[in-house]
C-alpha cells in the first residue's frame, strides 16, 4: 500500500517506518517544511495517490503543561483542524483507510473500562482528540475504513518514560504502537484500545481483531 503519513519524524513515525517498510509498504512521510497540514490544496495533492493515510502529527507538551491551554493549542489544531482537512482529501481522492492514533485517558478512571464505555466529560486539552475520532467516524460514514486505535501511555526510547507507569491504567511500549499501527491498515473500521493485557483498560477488542497483543 502506498502509505502517507503525517508526523513521520515523530516518536510514532520513527517506530513505524521500519515496520511499515518491512511489510512491503511504500511511505510517504512529508516534514513540517514540505507539507503545510493546514492547506487543504496542499493536502489534497499529497492525499491524490495515497491508499491510506496515518495522521500522526502532534505537539505533546510535558505533564507540567497540562493546565495551560494555549501550549496545547498547535496540539489541538493539529488534532482537530488537520484531521478535518485530511478527512475531506482522503474521501474526495477514494482513499482506502484513514488511522487516527488518540489516547486511552478519554476514559473514566475510577473502574475497569472497554471500547463499549461513555468517554464523558475529558480534560479540555483532550477535546481535539475527539474530535479527531469523530472525524475518523466520518471517514468510515463515507463507505471506507476509518481505524482510531486508543493508546496507552507510551513507554520506551524516545517517549517520557523507559519504563511502564502502571498507576495510568493503560501502558504501551512504543514498538508494539508501531506494530499496531501497521496492523491498523487491515483492521475493520472502529476504536480500538491497544495496551498491555491485565491493566485497567481492555484491548480485548483489538487482540482478537488483529491477531495479537503487545508484548513488550
Amino acid at each position: 500500500m502506498r502509505l502517507l503519513i503525517t508526523g513521520g519524524t515523530g516518536v510514532l513515525g520513527r517506530a513505524l517506518r521500519p515496520l511499515a517498510e518491512a511489510a512491503g509498504h511504500e511511505l510517504e512521510m512529508p516534514g513540517h517544511a514540505e507539507l503545510d497540514l493546514f492547506d487543504p490544496s496542499a493536502v489534497a495533492d499529497a492525499v491524490r495517490d495515497a491508499d491510506a493515510v496515518l495522521h500522526l502529527a502532534t505537539r505533546i507538551r510535558t505533564l507540567d503543561q497540562i493546565s495551560d491551554r494555549e501550549a496545547w493549542h498547535e496540539n489541538d489544531r493539529l488534532r482537530a483542524d488537520a484531521s478535518r482537512i485530511l478527512v475531506d482529501a482522503a474521501i474526495a481522492a477514494d482513499v482506502e483507510v484513514y488511522v487516527q492514533p488518540t489516547v486511552t485517558f478519554v476514559y473514566p478512571t475510577d473502574r475497569k473500562v472497554s471500547e463499549d464505555t461513555p468517554v464523558g466529560k475529558v480534560l479540555p486539552i483532550l477535546d481535539s482528540s475527539l474530535a479527531a475520532e469523530r472525524e475518523t467516524e466520518r471517514f468510515a460514514r463515507a463507505g471506507r475504513r476509518g481505524v482510531v486505535l486508543r493508546f496507552g501511555l507510551l513507554d520506551g526510547p524516545g517517549t517520557w518514560y523507559e519504563q511502564p507507569m502502571r498507576d495510568f491504567g493503560a501502558t504501551l511500549h512504543v514498538s508494539d504502537a508501531g506494530r499496531a499501527l501497521v496492523s491498523a491498515l487491515s483492521l475493520p473500521s472502529g476504536i480500538y484500545n491497544v495496551c498491555r493485557q491485565g491493566e485497567r483498560v481492555s484491548a480485548e477488542r483489538f487482540t482478537q481483531a488483529a491477531g495479537w497483543q503487545p508484548e513488550r
